[in-house]
């Protein structure tokens, strides 16, 4: 693990952060300078503006991503401002070209906040909706909530480009994947779980929504916060969590009430919050998400040892890691590559639906020798093994497993065409994929 200098240090050398710009086209010679710049450049420009689609075909924007934040919720540290949240947002850059190719450019907004230090949703929208023009998609990163529901939603209405905030979505999009596998290894119906999540912020409110989405019943859910159970004797709810609080079906008032009979606990919220004792009151062979970071809810071991049959967390040193970098790079590669308008429900079941359905493919040849390399402990205890190597501790992919960009910008390809937000169309999806397989790693 790293330490603290070590990090200043790979922040800060040979040259400050850790992104810059490349271009794309020659430009060493008289004629070379004279397409790229004047007069050029103008024949482009001239036809954009006979049909502003042609964007697509003369800009970098079919490959450009905005991450944009305010730095309200930084994960882990929490209201630390833009400028302090810039490190994250090129992360995030250098992630989006590692992992998918895609070039990602950090935007930390200033000046969109109330007298409280909250974020004003009005101008953090105003701003963000005037970058069209450059990107082809917009990345919402770290904005606390409730503003991070509304200044997503109402991007998405206002903006003809896909708008995506991870924070909502990625952990949902990833972790429903390994539900619906761990499901398998306890012969459960998701229709028939009882849900407990634990933290009712963007992320547990956006899971519990796609959890819905994939076949489970709102009335099995009971979402906790610090205070305990929401339910319909909250005051003051927003009309995220009121919704959950209304259909609520239980006299539990507390986190240690409320998972009794549990089949299912996911938590995003703080950690050392879970006990044994608390695992051991849920039903037969649950299944155990502690999501909090770096420190989870309860260690995977420890959840294991209480009973738990599939347990994963956000961390890389334990099995089953729901890491949003499984998510959000395949996702944006198949809405760009279809240029399409939005990022929606369908193809958050698509992505996930491709999690997990690697989960199940036997692991051969080159993608294996990558894995063992990457993940020698789990290879050497065989958790890539088998016609199907799905089991307890590999319930979802490894972020470093080269299939899954590919896999996931396929499906979410598919699903932004037959959902009619796709403005081009891609004939084979089959070759698709391997393009962009090729493209990843070749």
């Amino acid at each position: 693990m790293s330490n603290k200098s070590d990090n200043l240090r790979y922040h800060s050398e040979p040259v400050p952060g850790k992104i810059s710009l490349n271009t794309t086209k020659s430009c060493e010679t008289q004629s070379e300078l004279s397409k790229a710049y004047s007069p050029g450049v103008a024949d482009p420009c001239l036809e954009i503006k006979k049909d502003k689609l042609n964007s697509w075909k003369y800009t970098s924007k079919g490959n450009f991503v905005a991450v944009v934040s305010d730095g309200t919720a930084v994960l882990g540290l929490g209201n630390i401002g833009p400028d302090a949240a810039v490190p994250v947002m090129e992360g995030k850059a250098v992630l989006f070209k590692k992992f998918a190719d895609i070039d990602g450019f950090p935007i930390c907004l200033q000046d969109v906040f109330d007298s409280n230090g909250n974020t004003d949703c009005e101008k953090f929208i105003e701003v963000t909706k005037k970058l069209g023009p450059v990107f082809g998609g917009i990345n919402l990163e770290d904005i606390a909530a409730p503003a991070c529901f509304t200044v997503e939603k109402t991007l998405k209405e206002k903006m003809d480009i896909p708008v995506f905030h991870d924070d909502q979505h990625g952990t949902a999009i990833i972790s429903i994947a390994a539900i619906k596998n761990a499901l398998k290894l306890v012969d459960k119906k998701i229709e028939d779980c009882k849900f407990v999540i634990n933290g009712a912020g963007a992320a547990g409110i956006s899971c519990a929504e796609l959890y819905l989405k994939a076949g489970a019943k709102i009335e099995n859910f009971i979402l906790c916060d610090i205070d305990g159970v929401i339910d319909k004797e909250r005051k003051g709810l927003n009309p995220e969590r009121q919704k959950f609080a209304d259909a609520v079906n239980t006299n539990a008032k507390t986190l240690y009430d409320a998972l009794k009979g549990a089949d299912i606990l996911l938590g995003v919220s703080v950690g050392k919050c879970i006990s044994k004792d608390m695992i051991k009151q849920m039903a037969k062979d649950p299944i155990v998400f502690a999501m909090a970071n770096p420190v989870p809810e309860i260690y995977p071991d420890e959840a294991i040892e209480a009973g738990a049959k599939v347990a994963g967390t956000g961390r890389s040193d334990f099995p089953n890691q729901v890491n949003n970098v499984l998510g959000f790079p395949g996702i944006f590669r198949g809405a760009l590559d279809t240029r399409a308008t939005n990022i929606n429900i369908e193809m958050f079941l698509g992505a996930s639906k491709a999690l997990e359905e690697l989960s199940t493919e036997k692991v051969t040849g080159p993608v294996l020798e990558l894995l063992a390399n990457a993940y020698p402990e789990d290879y050497k205890n065989n958790i890539f093994s088998g016609e199907n190597p799905l089991k307890p501790e590999y319930v979802i992919p490894k972020p470093f497993d080269p299939r899954v960009v590919p896999r996931v910008a396929k499906y979410v390809a598919e699903a932004a065409m037959k959902s009619g937000v796709a403005q081009t169309a891609i004939d084979d999806l089959d070759e698709y994929e391997k393009s962009v397989y090729d493209r990843i790693n070749g």
